[in-house]
């Protein structure tokens, strides 16, 4: 096989990693405060939305080491351990207890920063500046059937059902379990991608960090091993505060934000919505699949295609905003605002139109491609800028991303649905904007370089 079909087969076999591990994670995050609300059991007391906040807090703080872990232990081995963390939070709920569920929100957020830093480091060394796009695109297709598969599964698990019995818990956190173990172990199948002389430094990175291992039998390997985690650590901490960071930490911190809003409180809400009928609950896979049909579509178009047509970064980031804005003023005028904090019979309270099944599973395909223009166009452009440092860059990244994803999750227990939906335009228009400035940055890099290349 030639190198760059290695590499393109390494692509393929991490996006089906994640698919797997996320058809698990992200159909748990989706159900998770609904299931609580139906616990048959008075010794539980836990909130799906603060375990999230847990998550994403913890996933923020644990981004400032997870360079250093990928550098000791290599990607591969790093996204394999913390793919059983993840698998270790879902099995949590077939027999929940409010310790267990806590402390696996820790560990599961540590697992999160080293998962999607060694997945950044991954994609960037089998990936050139002319294939990061069609790259990130791949994989964030692949990753975002998860949202198909997995709601899927809930909606005819569910399907009529209007109280969710703990079988139906157990049945169900069951498969997704197993589902993610089949994801950790798949990452075994990467394979070191070739060296080619027109590559950086970092394409001959081993994936296996097969000389780091052998070399820690020594006293000198030990010494290695500590420079080189030191050094990621270092390289992330000035990354954070470089000019080109900080204006995309806007943009990355709306992600957050929306992830929060689509991931957990939005399906919340559907299912409360008692004018929606007997079938609430089960609308909540729907509007999964919905958003999942959105992430393919924008992931798909915008990423695999994006050479093809032509299109810059600026027009899709554009367009992804656009179609929030769009989304955010249906929810607005089709959801109650009281939905997010609703109590388990759901509320009987109406927004400005009548309730439509349709206009809300029509927002979640909205919310799904608006978040797949911003995410792989992020993904494309700190590939390109970053790209002799993408494991702290991407460490940084899931950094800013996860803190504001935690700040959403926390003040969701709190705020009515307008207040968040308030939030989410203010910050994704700064967003935008901001996006424009370092894409502005990235096109004169890429004119000098080919200046330079004459």
């Amino acid at each position: 096989m030639s190198p760059e079909g290695k590499k393109l087969l390494n692509i393929i076999i991490l996006g089906f990693g994640f698919m797997f591990m996320f058809t698990a994670f992200q159909t748990c995050g989706n159900i998770e405060q609904t299931v609580i609300k139906s616990f048959n059991s008075t010794e539980f007391h836990g909130s799906g939305y603060t375990s999230m906040a847990i998550i994403y807090g913890v996933f923020s703080a644990s981004n400032l080491i997870a360079p250093s872990v990928v550098a000791v232990i290599g990607p591969q081995l790093s996204m394999f351990f913390s793919g059983l963390l993840y698998s270790l939070y879902i099995a949590m709920f077939i027999y929940p207890y409010t310790w267990s569920f806590y402390t696996a929100s820790v560990l599961v957020g540590i697992a999160a920063a080293v998962l999607w830093t060694a997945q950044g480091n991954v994609l960037t060394i089998n990936s050139t500046d002319s294939t990061i796009g069609r790259n990130s695109g791949i994989f964030w297709a692949l990753l975002q059937f998860s949202l198909f598969f997995g709601n899927l599964y809930i909606y005819c698990a569910w399907h009529g059902h209007v109280h969710i019995t703990d079988q139906d818990r157990r049945t169900v956190f069951i498969s997704l379990t197993v589902i993610s173990l089949v994801g950790c172990f798949l990452f075994f199948l990467l394979r070191k991608p070739d060296s080619e002389s027109s590559s950086s430094a970092e394409a001959t990175e081993p994936l296996l960090q097969e000389e780091s291992c052998d070399n820690a039998a020594t006293s000198s390997g030990c010494s290695h091993l500590c420079s080189q985690a030191l050094d990621a650590f270092v390289k992330a901490c000035k990354l954070f505060i470089t000019k080109e960071m900080l204006l995309l930490g806007v943009s990355i911190g709306y992600t957050g934000l929306e992830l929060t809003f689509y991931s957990g409180v939005y399906g919340t809400c559907i299912g409360a919505m008692m004018s929606f009928g007997q079938d609430a609950k089960s609308l909540i896979g729907i509007s999964g699949i919905c958003i999942g049909v959105g992430e393919i579509l924008g992931g798909s178009v915008f990423g695999i295609l994006n050479k093809r047509i032509g299109f810059g970064r600026n027009p899709i980031v554009l367009l992804g905003f656009i179609t929030h804005i769009i989304a955010f003023y249906l929810i607005f005028l089709n959801i109650a605002s009281d939905a997010p904090l609703a109590p388990e019979e759901g509320t009987d309270l109406e927004a400005f139109i009548t309730p439509s099944v349709g206009v809300a599973l029509f927002c979640s395909f909205l919310l799904g491609l608006g978040d797949s223009c911003f995410n792989t166009q992020l993904l494309s452009i700190i590939g390109f800028m970053f790209h002799d440092n993408s494991a702290p860059a991407f460490a940084v990244f899931k950094f800013i991303q996860s803190i504001m994803a935690a700040l959403a999750f926390y003040y969701s227990n709190y705020l009515l649905l307008h207040w968040q939906l308030l939030i989410l335009v203010l910050v994704g228009f700064l967003g935008t904007i901001t996006f424009f400035k370092v894409e502005h940055m990235a096109n004169s890099i890429r004119r000098q370089s080919d200046y330079d290349s004459i």
